[in-house]
């Protein structure tokens, strides 16, 4: 499963990898296995970037197409 939503928020707001996987005190080698789907997100870090964007984790996920938290 790719998350091209999370690429898609990130680059929406202008940020590189690099400054996200610094905010999640990660590598930007594994934040960018997480884009490309090559490693699951796990929970801790889905709702970190839930929090940090603003929206559900239903829409990170793309099972939802509505980015409005609840």
């Amino acid at each position: 499963m790719k998350y091209q939503r999370i690429r898609d928020l990130r680059e929406d707001r202008d940020m590189s990898q690099t400054e996200v996987a610094k905010m999640l005190g990660m590598s930007q080698t594994g934040y960018s296995k997480y884009e490309t789907g090559e490693n699951d997100i796990p929970t801790a870090i889905l709702i970190r970037l839930a929090r940090f964007y603003n929206t559900s984790i239903d829409y990170l996920l793309g099972e939802t197409n509505h980015p409005k938290r609840y």
